[in-house]
């Protein structure tokens, strides 16, 4: 209990000078298009009456510039004494990282800046931990115990999405799909939260390290282990199999579904569009800085663009390059059952804007597996649509309950 306070106040003051650091940036920026603009009006001006107006345009951006570096290094000055100040005495009972709104606001920034902020070994950026209302429990026999004195045999491993935390499968107050199944089928339900902003890849190592701690140290014998995922989720829990499995893990003999929820197996539209975008911005100095911004994006929302799972689709490549060589392709395990879910906004498969919108962020070939000649190997009775439905309507849907308790109902079966 000691160690409480110091993290809390170590929180809370990363939030309060990352915040105001960001406020900084901001401004800077909003100050490179001011001169990056002014620099083209003066130079109109100066065709059209000469040099006479050099020193109008020395006085303007001496004046301006002052003004703006003043702003943004006042915001970042304040950012850190504001930071310092709260490791100094402020105290919360309840860490950001523990309560729903920390909870929430600390998700989007991993999802957003996640990478950099680990590189920076930021207290924002928390590590890959299994949560039970918001506490983080580790993968020790003890702390198991404590956390689920009604532990069973199967486990149901669930992982959320981009800038999502665990308690996004509470969607709208009501019951997880995980409290239902263990109500249901007797299963155990285990959420991991996780860094979005990470590497697929590195998460689905992360994630592979801690499944194996937890499968030898839980309570009881596991027989069987199914993963859930939605949206990134999904690739994560691929990524983690495909590495166990060519390492022979023993944890991954356990595995009998993977289960993904609009799952971008062949990457989402709004990755590729903001990829070109932050290039063609970067072109002109005006909208430098706003492409600046859009290159800032985090390694997991980069690899949403071809739906990376191994690292080499990283590895020594330029994240700027426009066009980037093609993911490798990652076949599903076998002698597991591989389910997916897809979405549509629009009602009917056959509308041709459905085609274009899929679930607001991910087209249906991508979440099933379907795009064009390529075939990730999802057979036609273990997936479904999901009709007149949104990306974030799968975390909690009676009817994608429906699938997932058939799916995980089937008999047991062990891989070798």
């Amino acid at each position: 209990m000691t160690d409480v306070a110091p993290r809390t106040r170590s929180e809370t003051s990363a939030l309060t000078a990352l915040a105001l650091a960001e406020l900084g940036g901001a401004v800077g920026g909003i100050g490179n298009i001011h001169r990056a603009v002014s620099d083209r009006i003066f130079a109109g001006v100066r065709r059209g009456i000469g040099d006479s107006a050099t020193p109008v345009q020395l006085a303007h951006d001496g004046i301006s510039g002052a003004i703006y570096a003043l702003v943004a290094g006042s915001a970042k000055a304040t950012g850190a004494a504001a930071g310092h100040l709260l490791d100094l005495g402020y105290e919360e009972r309840v860490r950001p990282s523990e309560s729903p709104r920390g909870t929430a606001l600390l998700g989007i920034l991993q999802g957003l800046r996640g990478d950099a902020l680990e590189v920076e070994r930021s207290p924002l950026a928390t590590p890959m931990s299994i949560r039970v209302n918001g506490r983080p429990i580790a993968p020790t026999a003890t702390d198991l115990s404590d956390a689920y004195p009604h532990a069973s045999g199967t486990i149901v491993v669930f992982l959320h999405g981009l800038c999502e935390t665990e308690r996004a499968w509470r969607l709208g107050g009501r019951p997880t799909y995980g409290e239902r199944l263990a109500h249901d089928l007797g299963v155990t339900p285990v959420e991991i939260r996780f860094n979005t902003g990470r590497h697929i890849s590195a998460n689905g190592e992360t994630l592979s390290q801690l499944l194996a701690a937890l499968i030898a140290t839980w309570p009881v014998e596991v027989e069987r282990l199914a993963l859930v995922g939605h949206s990134m989720g999904g690739l994560v829990a691929r990524s983690a199999c495909h590495r166990a499995d060519a390492a022979g893990e023993y944890w991954v003999r356990r595995v009998h579904q993977i289960v993904c929820l609009g799952s971008p197996h062949y990457g989402a539209p709004l990755e590729r569009i903001v990829h070109y975008a932050g290039a063609a911005l970067n072109l002109l100095p005006e909208s430098r800085p706003i492409g600046r911004l859009l290159r800032r994006r985090s390694a997991g929302i980069r690899d949403l663009r071809g739906g990376s799972l191994v690292d080499e689709d990283w590895h020594d490549r330029d994240p700027e390059a426009l066009f980037t060589a093609a993911c490798r392709e990652v076949p599903l395990l076998d002698g597991v059952m591989h389910c997916f879910v897809s979405a549509g906004i629009v009602a009917s498969e056959r509308n041709p804007l459905g085609a274009m919108l899929g679930d607001g962020l991910v087209l249906v070939p991508s979440a099933s597996g379907r795009s064009g000649s390529r075939r990730i190997g999802f057979r036609d009775e273990d997936g479904a649509h999901l009709p007149s439905a949104n990306h974030f309507t799968l975390l909690n849907h009676d009817a994608v309950y429906g699938y997932l308790r058939e799916w995980l109902s089937g008999p047991t079966i062990l891989r070798k």
